[in-house]
């Protein structure tokens, strides 16, 4: 049986074959959301060791192969009420220098549509077994986050050397770049 998180709960993941999926809908208010999900692999310095830790749909793979995005789901509507993208994780694969996985979802293009989260329905990050494909943990973003255009779902994180799952639910008016400055400090090349 699913756990349902709450925020700030932690938990032990206890596997390594994991998919983390992320899901929403978008208010009857006939505009498109696009949604992104992304996954930041941070080291001990709290930053990206290098630019392809940073894993979205323009970069599908991690370099330890620990990590790979579904792609982009521009509309939040190809699911039809499952998970909208998916980050698959492979923790045995990790690159030792990581030991955070930061899972942040932001709205594309949210300023000059002036769309945020108080405007999106339903969205919630979960944690699946691959070997079963029993979901174990769910957190649903249940606060009213009606100004923030994109949100830390949640984390995995290494801790007395077993990987640790902190459903973080923490929101911000800023978008994927503001993410980027803060974990990483080299240049982007795009």
């Amino acid at each position: 049986m699913a756990i349902n998180l709450q925020k700030g709960q932690r938990i032990d993941i206890g596997l390594t074959d994991i998919s983390v999926g992320l899901g929403w809908e978008p208010n009857e208010s006939g505009a498109s959301f696009d949604l992104d999900a992304s996954a930041f692999m941070i080291d001990a310095n709290r930053l990206i060791p290098g630019e392809q830790f940073f894993v979205f749909y323009g970069n599908a793979d991690s370099p330890d192969g620990a990590l790979h995005h579904s792609g982009d789901d521009p509309t939040g509507g190809n699911s039809d009420g499952g998970d909208d993208e998916i980050i698959k994780v492979d923790l045995t694969k990790i690159d030792p220098r990581v030991k955070e996985i930061l899972f942040v979802v932001t709205i594309h293009d949210a300023f000059s549509k002036k769309q945020n989260f108080g405007q999106v329905r339903d969205s919630y990050i979960r944690i699946v077994d691959n070997a079963t494909s029993k979901e174990i943990a769910r957190y649903e973003l249940g606060e009213d986050f009606s100004i923030e255009t994109g949100v830390e779902f949640g984390r995995l994180y290494v801790k007395d050397g077993k990987w640790k799952f902190e459903a973080s639910g923490r929101g911000y008016k800023e978008d994927l770049a503001f993410f980027l400055s803060k974990y990483f400090k080299g240049q982007i090349i795009k």
